[in-house]
């Protein structure tokens, strides 16, 4: 699972909902990180709450903290609690880094090689996890891709079709982890569906690197700009369970490892979106 609600959420809530999420058979469940709470504070609440469940960043952003300090809060967590913790990197994007973070996004690939090369070589005086910990990028253009499996260990696409998810398979090889995030809304009516796909999707539009990389895929500016009909159905699962589960389907047969479902919900209700975890958990037979 994929979520942006639980920052919404007082903290008792969210490991309520972690342990709800643990019961359904979930074995991951991505967090990202905005303006709301550090994601790798919230990932040890979220893993102390918990005994099976994977726990990962999606992303947490380079921007916000030194590298030598994310090094020793990823081995930090990886340590105590049995690698259980997946740690998502990225770039985020020029509005949050310029105009939240007051800093220069200029190199942003360049910055997440040296990035990278700092956490490598950074000093750790506590015990090490038992295995390596896992690293990802959130990764869209084939450089970046190419760092994902060079530097790190895979991939993390955002707001992406299957046709991406074979493209980033064939850059990244056979052996890094590949785990694309799928938006989908459970709803029979069409219509109403694509309403609340609009609804989350207008976020992201406004984003330069989602829409160059909507371009890449083969959509056009007249899609992008109209947020048309085949922009939606190609971005997001819209139907029934079952195109849920297709969708999951052509990811996997396009060499995806780990698909991570966005459910979305009318006014980002909490309650609708549990429920249809629910639903989509009886229906992969977690």
């Amino acid at each position: 699972l994929w979520t942006f609600l639980l920052d919404g959420h007082p903290a008792s809530r969210v490991r309520d909902l972690v342990q709800e999420i643990e019961d359904m058979g979930w074995p991951t469940l991505w967090r990202p990180e905005s303006v709301g709470r550090d994601v790798l504070i919230a990932a040890a609440d979220m893993l102390a709450a918990t005994s099976r469940l994977i726990v990962a960043s999606g992303i947490a952003q380079i921007y916000a903290r030194h590298p030598v300090t994310t090094a020793a809060a990823q081995k930090t967590l990886a340590e105590a609690y049995d690698g259980r913790f997946l740690l998502g990197l990225g770039v985020a994007h020029a509005v949050s880094v310029e105009k939240v973070r007051k800093l220069e996004y200029l190199t942003p690939y360049s910055d997440m090689v040296a990035y990278l090369e700092a956490m490598a070589e950074a000093p750790y005086g506590a015990p090490e996890p038992t295995e390596k910990p896992t690293t990802v990028l959130a990764a869209l253009g084939p450089k970046m891709l190419k760092l994902s499996a060079e530097a790190a260990d895979g991939a993390h696409p955002y707001f992406t079709p299957p046709s991406h998810t074979a493209t980033a398979r064939e850059i990244l090889g056979e052996g890094p982890l590949l785990a694309p995030e799928q938006m989908v809304v459970i709803d029979t009516d069409l219509d109403r569906a694509r309403d609340t796909a609009r609804a989350t999707m207008a976020r992201y539009l406004r984003l330069p690197n989602y829409t160059n990389n909507l371009l890449r895929c083969g959509f056009t500016q007249a899609d992008i700009d109209d947020v048309s009909d085949r922009l939606v159905d190609g971005i997001v699962a819209c139907g029934d369970i079952d195109v849920t589960v297709d969708r999951v389907q052509q990811h996997l047969d396009a060499g995806a490892d780990h698909v991570c479902i966005q459910v979305l919900a009318p006014d980002n209700d909490l309650d609708t979106t549990v429920r249809h975890w629910h639903t989509l958990a009886e229906a992969f037979t977690l």
